[in-house]
């Protein structure tokens, strides 16, 4: 299993009925946890996160770029958790869930606006489901089907919980706005074309405006960032150039403010598995340090990251 290093976090994922695990992993400590039945299971990365540090963006980006563990989930559908360790490195793995073999586009959610995830939508035989963490899952309805892309950027409606974005085969990006119990309302269409990305996503604000953008790799590997505008009507302004090469990653992926600065980073995985983090600048123009790897390898035997 993917290695890393350093201390862990809250929040994780729900389930087909609800269940929590016990397991935990490379050198970390079994957790009890709550009833379990057939099916699927999941829970949050359980110990405690340094606080983070104040600073200039903070302010500004509180309710938009939380500070979530990432994920990752194998093709037997066990799901492992990795805390954030307050410098952008990760903690040692903690098994947080099974049954997850079968479910899509998961992704984690912040619906009460405390800055952390709270559970996770997820596409299961075309339907949305959300699950908050050790609870049982809601179904949220079908025709989900049509999406071949869908994850949650933040809040980029300018409402308080997050939204969801859904780009459909014809490549047109569709966006839900999010409540604070997990449903949504319905889709407002954002715009034609988005099929000329082959990697989407984001979580928070980037260029340290307190509105949260997302970034897009094309097929030529050019990067580009969308800047929020906090307007659901118009959610994005034009896409800014932001470097070719990113075709060296296989995947893409934010989970919000790794290194506690209050801006969102990008973690980045290559071709050999191994991580990298991009820690965000809040500088527009260019806004990405250089990158620094977190995972040495293996994190290719994770079929779903978030």
């Amino acid at each position: 299993m993917a290695k890393s290093s350093g201390l862990k976090r809250t929040g994780f994922l729900s389930r087909v009925t609800v269940a929590a695990i016990t397991a935990a992993l490379v050198g970390t400590t079994t957790a009890a946890v709550a009833a379990e039945t057939p099916g699927a299971s999941a829970k949050a990365v359980g110990a405690t996160q340094a606080a983070p540090r104040a600073t200039t963006f903070a302010a500004t980006t509180a309710s938009v770029t939380p500070t979530n563990a990432l994920y990752g989930v194998n093709n037997a559908g066990d799901i492992y958790g990795y805390g954030l360790t307050g410098s952008g490195g990760l903690t040692a793995s903690e098994k947080t869930g099974y049954g997850f073999q079968y479910k899509k586009f998961v992704t984690q959610a912040d619906v009460n606006n405390n800055g952390e995830s709270d559970g996770v939508w997820f596409v299961e035989n075309n339907r949305l489901y959300y699950g908050p963490w050790s609870q049982d899952r809601r179904d949220l309805g079908g025709g989900y089907g049509v999406y071949n892309r869908l994850f949650s950027p933040s809040n980029i409606g300018g409402g308080t919980a997050d939204d969801l974005l859904a780009r459909d085969s014809a490549g047109v990006l569709w966006l839900y706005l999010g409540y604070n119990n997990g449903t949504i309302a319905p889709r407002i269409k954002v715009g034609g074309g988005w099929n000329a990305y082959t990697q989407i996503t984001g979580k928070g604000d980037l260029s340290g405006d307190g509105k949260a953008d997302i970034v897009a790799r094309n097929g030529s590997g050019v990067l580009y960032l969308y800047k929020g505008t906090g307007n659901y009507k118009a959610p994005f302004s034009a896409p800014i150039r932001i470097g070719g090469g990113w075709n060296t990653f296989n995947n893409l992926l934010s989970v919000g403010d790794m290194n506690f600065d209050g801006i969102a980073d990008l973690v980045a995985r290559d071709a050999a598995g191994a991580l990298w983090l991009y820690k965000g600048t809040g500088n527009a123009a260019a806004p990405f340090h250089t990158k620094v790897k977190i995972g040495t390898s293996g994190w290719n035997g994770f079929k779903l990251m978030f």
